[in-house]
């Protein structure tokens, strides 16, 4: 598959026997949403949910965190995602969650995984059919391996400073890179990594919630002074937007791509981490 599919090719290929549908929406606790119920309450045919909140390693003090392997893969097999199977990955959140869900699927070992174009407000808008409740799953094998040169850690980011081999790519909007505006946890200091750029998430997409192309998406990424031909590293708050960043970095052909994981939410709460303030 390619790595972004529309709806017209996903209203053609449900029902196929490899095909796996999968609402991966995600919410902040403060949104006053339940993703679950939302999900339970109408949802594209045949899709399984996918509960990032819980998706997670429970050992780390860190939101959002890559889980152990092994956890992955049970959580996979239950949903009924395995080896052979097509995966096509929707959202309905402000945080185009999707692409934190696409990025764990490959890392883990996926091979076939596509993230629907527009995701389900665009099928709602065109009126196409949904199902409520929740789908009967059969359990499926997931052979897990972790692509360790798809994640950076606090270790790798601090030689990065001083190599400056990779390009960092922060997903935050400009007040938060720049320290005008405060971090939501009181003890976390504001601004970036020093010698990052800022592209927040939401400059690679339409007015209409599709993903830009070609010229266009390229151009987001220079316009915000990063340089294409070098590594890049994306980092956000806590490793759910920089996903839709290195997404997109995947969109205009990058495969040299990495994702701080720990993000702000660990060096900014780190008193011994280097920080800037202002612009790139």
């Amino acid at each position: 598959m390619e790595l972004l599919v529309s709806t017209d090719w996903l209203a053609n290929e449900i029902g196929a026997s490899d095909l796996r549908v999968v609402d991966a929406t995600w919410f902040m606790l403060d949104a006053g949403r339940n993703a679950q119920a939302e999900y339970e309450g109408g949802h594209i045919p045949s899709a399984v949910f996918m509960d990032l909140e819980e998706l997670a390693d429970a050992n780390s003090s860190l939101p959002n965190t890559l889980p152990p392997p092994e956890k992955f893969a049970s959580r996979m097999q239950s949903l009924g995602l395995g080896d052979g199977s097509r995966i096509v990955v929707y959202d309905d959140s402000p945080f185009k969650s999707a692409t934190r869900a696409w990025w764990m699927l490959t890392l883990f070992g996926a091979h076939d995984v596509a993230i629907l174009d527009g995701g389900i407000a665009k099928w709602k808008a065109e009126g196409r059919p949904l199902e409520a409740g929740k789908p009967n799953l059969r359990h499926r094998h997931f052979t897990v391996w972790k692509d360790d040169k798809a994640v950076r850690n606090k270790a790798d980011m601090l030689a990065n400073l001083h190599s400056k081999d990779a390009v960092v790519v922060d997903a935050r909007g400009a007040g938060r890179f720049t320290g005008e505006e405060a971090e939501p946890r009181p003890e976390m200091a504001s601004g970036h990594i020093p010698g990052s750029r800022n592209l927040p998430f939401g400059q690679l997409f339409k007015a209409d919630g599709t993903w830009k192309r070609g010229a266009e998406l390229t151009g987001a990424f220079t316009d915000a002074g990063v340089d294409l031909n070098k590594p890049m590293i994306t980092t956000c708050g806590s490793g759910m937007t920089a996903a839709v960043v290195l997404f997109g970095a995947r969109m205009t052909g990058k495969t040299d791509v990495a994702l701080y994981d720990g993000s702000w939410s660990e060096w900014g709460l780190d008193a011994n981490t280097p920080k800037a303030q202002g612009a790139a």
